[in-house]
C-alpha cells in the first residue's frame, strides 16, 4: 500500500514486518525515530514475539546483537556516526563470527568538530570489517533493501549493514509502497541459523586462533563477501517478481548507454545528479549515471562493464581518505585500471552541504571540457582556507581550527585573544 511515510518510519515498519526477535537500541541522532517506532511497535504487540532491549551505549547495542544472533535469534539494531565507531570492536567480531546481523547506518559525519548532518564517512570508516554494505538512493529502496538484507544476511551467515543518508531519507516524509506481511513472509522464511549456542550440544564461538589458522579463516570471510556478489542480483530479481518493483541489486545504471561521460556515486545525491544529467542530456551533451548498491561487496566487474564505453569518468564522494583523496573512486580507478579513460575525484557534500544541481552542472562542464582536477573539493571557500593557513603559519598558538573558522564566518560570538 502506498503512503505518506517519513523514511524512518517506513524503515521500522519494514523491519518489523520481517519478525526480527531481538532489537537492541540506543538512540543517535538521526537514527532515532527508527528505533522509536520500532520500540512503540514492539510495545503495541504488533511485533510479538520480540524482545526489545535498552542498553547503555552503542558498543552494548552490538554486543547484545551478536549474543542473541548466536542463540539463534533473527537480530536488528541501527546506529550512526559516533554510534558506530563506539561500537566497532564489536562489529568486527560480529562479520568474524558470521552472524546473520542487520543494521540500519543513518548515515552522519562523525567529529570532530561535531556535526550531525550527512555525509558517508561512517560507513567508509566500517568498510572493511567484513559486512555487507548496502546504499539507499530513495526511501523505497531503504526499505525494500531491509527486506532482502535479511534474507541476504541468513543466506550467507553474514551481517548486513543497509546505509541510508541522514535526515536527507530518514527525516524525508515521501510516498513509499509499503510491503504487507504475506508477501515479505513469503519472500523472507522464518530464521533457521547456521550456528547457535545451544546448552545440549556445547560449542565455542569466537574462539582463539593463532597464526597457524587466521589467515585461512579471513580468507574464508573473503570467499563468502564474493558469494554475495552473486546472490545480491538473484535476491534482487527475486524480490522485483514477488513485490512488482526493481530494487537493490549490485548497481543501477541510468542513460549510460551511449554515455562519453558518466558520474559514480552513492546515496540520495544521485537524484540530484540525474537531474544534472538531464540538463546537460538537454544541450547535447552525453551524459550518464552510475549507482552503486553494494558498496562493499564491490562489484569490480560489473562497474568496469557499466563504465566500458565512457571516455570520461567523475565520482561524487562523500567521504575521503584524509591524505589521500577519494574512497570509492579508489575502487573505481582499480575495476578500470585497463581502461582508456580519464577518472577525476570530487568530495562533495560533507557535513550536510548541500549539492546542488547548478554546481554538479557547472562541474560536469569543467570536465567535459578537460578542466576538473584529479581532486576537487565542489563548493570549497578558498577564502576561509587561506585565512586559516596564514593564521597558522603567523603563530604557534593559533587556537583550534574549527572554532577560528566559525569565527571567520561570524557563527561564533566569542573570541579568544
Amino acid at each position: 500500500m502506498r503512503r505518506q511515510i517519513e523514511g524512518s518510519r517506513a524503515v521500522a515498519e519494514t523491519v518489523a514486518l520481517c519478525r526480527p526477535e531481538v532489537i537492541c537500541a540506543y538512540p543517535i541522532s538521526p537514527q532515532t525515530h527508527i528505533i522509536e517506532a520500532l520500540g512503540a511497535i514492539v510495545k503495541s504487540g504488533q511485533l510479538s514475539p520480540c524482545e526489545f532491549i535498552n542498553v547503555e551505549s552503542e558498543f552494548a547495542a552490538m554486543s547484545v546483537s551478536i549474543g542473541a544472533s548466536a542463540t539463534g535469534a533473527r537480530a536488528y539494531t541501527a546506529t550512526a556516526s559516533q554510534g558506530l565507531l563506539f561500537m566497532i570492536e564489536a562489529v568486527y567480531n560480529a562479520a568474524g563470527l558470521g552472524l546473520p546481523i542487520v543494521m540500519t547506518l543513518a548515515n552522519r559525519a562523525i567529529g570532530a568538530p561535531i556535526n550531525i548532518w550527512n555525509d558517508h564517512s561512517d560507513a567508509m570508516a566500517a568498510r572493511d570489517a567484513g559486512w555487507i554494505q548496502l546504499f539507499a538512493e530513495t526511501n523505497q529502496e531503504a526499505a525494500d533493501l531491509h527486506i532482502q538484507a535479511f534474507r541476504l544476511a541468513e543466506d550467507l551467515s553474514l551481517p548486513v549493514m543497509v546505509c541510508m543518508d541522514g535526515f536527507i531519507l530518514t527525516h524525508a516524509v515521501e510516498s513509499v509502497d509499503m510491503p504487507e506481511q504475506m508477501d515479505v513472509d513469503a519472500f523472507l522464511p522464518p530464521y533457521e541459523p547456521r550456528q547457535l549456542l545451544d546448552p545440549n550440544d556445547p560449542v565455542s564461538i569466537g574462539a582463539m586462533v593463532g597464526p597457524e589458522a587466521f589467515e585461512e579463516v579471513r580468507y574464508l570471510s573473503y570467499l563468502r563477501q564474493l558469494d554475495a556478489l552473486e546472490r545480491i542480483p538473484v535476491l534482487a530479481g527475486e524480490f522485483a517478481a514477488s513485490f512488482g518493483r526493481a530494487s537493490g541489486g549490485l548497481l543501477h545504471c541510468y542513460r549510460t548507454e551511449d554515455a562519453e561521460t558518466i558520474v559514480v556515486a552513492l546515496g540520495s545525491v544521485l537524484g540530484t545528479i540525474k537531474d544534472a544529467a538531464d540538463a546537460l542530456r538537454a544541450t547535447g551533451q552525453r551524459v550518464g549515471v552510475l549507482g552503486i548498491t553494494s558498496f562493499r561487496p564491490f562489484p569490480h566487474d560489473a562497474v568496469r562493464d557499466a563504465l566500458s564505453g565512457a571516455r570520461r569518468v567523475v565520482v561524487v564522494e562523500k567521504a575521503f581518505s584524509v591524505g589521500f583523496g577519494g574512497v570509492l573512486s579508489t575502487d573505481v580507478a582499480m575495476a578500470t585500471h585497463d581502461a582508456d579513460l580519464s577518472l577525476r575525484t570530487v568530495i562533495a557534500g560533507l557535513g550536510g552541504r548541500a549539492i546542488t544541481q547548478r554546481s554538479i552542472e557547472s562541474m560536469l562542464a569543467d570536465a567535459i571540457d578537460g578542466r576538473l582536477e584529479a581532486l576537487t573539493f565542489l563548493d570549497l571557500d578558498q577564502g576561509i582556507i587561506e585565512r586559516e593557513r596564514a593564521r597558522m603559519a603567523g603563530t604557534k598558538r593559533s587556537g583550534p581550527t574549527a572554532e577560528n573558522v566559525l569565527r571567520d564566518l561570524g557563527t561564533v560570538a566569542s573570541r579568544i585573544g
